[in-house]
């Protein structure tokens, strides 16, 4: 009998949440930086081929049961497409035409995007007029945090604005497909490990061809420190909590964290690098987290059992 999705989330599932907000949060900085050296399908293969190669070890090391079923790997390789090819590389690319705020704010469309998806695909996630409000609710919050300043470079590099609407929407069905892994029962660590190796596969000789990266110059360690941090810190551990969360409370949950990523960078930056914390800041916040309380439903849900 398969395990059932949880449509609201313990305690436990939004601390790995938040914690999924920080890794993937940290991968803008680090390709920020990256980027500077490797044109950006190189480094979306030195990303996924680190990354594959932390995962494999860690499983040889704690003895984890590796699956060869021709199926199994058919899945691995449909949801390393869907999940790390397609999305990856439009994001990566669409970095290099415009502002990190816009790429965030459009990336924050994914939960929309899986609200629908979900709802279409997956009979135990139906989305309610509830779902929907709190899905705009949390997008708006994010402009209000980010910026609407932002938003003024909407209709510039038009082709680069639906690289990142086209990866939101990858993610949104990434999410619902991933969900067969937990019927078939397959370790979190172990699809991890399956996805991005077949993502390398697939991206390591378009890179050859398309970049050369035979040609480029040594990389700083600095540069390099960057790539590991990507492999390891938002795409090892990353997918390892992503598919943890995605096997008990289901697509339309996971999604979320495109609505904190935002949120722990800016509580990041105040705390760690001393920038300001602007009112702004606060009313985003405060938006979003309204956003996620009527998704989660709880909350609204007792307030109407009271006025009944």
């Amino acid at each position: 009998m398969n395990k059932a999705i949880a449509s609201t989330m313990g305690k436990t599932e939004w601390a790995m949440l938040l914690a999924l907000s920080v890794l993937w949060g940290g991968s803008f900085f680090f390709v920020e930086i990256a980027l500077n050296a490797f044109p950006p399908l190189t480094l979306v293969v030195l990303r996924v081929f680190f990354a594959a190669t932390i995962l494999w070890l860690y499983i040889l090391m704690s003895g984890r049961k590796i699956p060869t079923s021709k199926p199994v790997w058919i899945a691995f390789a449909i949801m390393g497409i869907l999940n790390n090819v397609i999305p990856f590389t439009l994001i990566v690319w669409g970095q290099t035409q415009i502002a990190s705020g816009i790429a965030s704010i459009l990336n924050a469309t994914t939960p929309l995007f899986t609200v629908i998806v979900a709802s279409i695909f997956l009979p135990d996630e139906r989305a309610t007029p509830l779902k929907y409000i709190g899905v705009v609710t949390g997008l708006i919050g994010v402009t209000i945090l980010i910026g609407p300043s932002a938003l003024s470079g909407l209709g510039i590099a038009l082709y680069a604005q639906f690289a990142v609407l086209a990866a939101a929407l990858s993610y949104a069905f990434a999410g619902v497909y991933g969900r067969r892994f937990n019927e078939i029962k397959v370790d979190p660590v172990v699809v991890a490990a399956g996805q991005v190796t077949a993502s390398a596969i697939f991206l390591i000789p378009v890179a050859m061809t398309v970049d050369n990266p035979l040609a480029i110059a040594n990389p700083s360690v600095e540069i390099w420190a960057s790539v590991f941090g990507l492999a390891a810190l938002s795409t090892s551990l990353a997918y390892i909590l992503y598919f943890r969360l995605l096997s008990s409370s289901g697509a339309t949950n996971l999604m979320l964290v495109t609505f904190l990523i935002p949120v722990t960078a800016i509580i990041l930056g105040t705390g760690l690098l001393g920038e300001s914390l602007l009112p702004t800041h606060i009313i985003g916040m405060f938006i979003i987290g309204l956003g996620l309380s009527a998704i989660d439903g709880r909350l609204w849900q007792r307030r109407k059992h009271r006025r009944g």
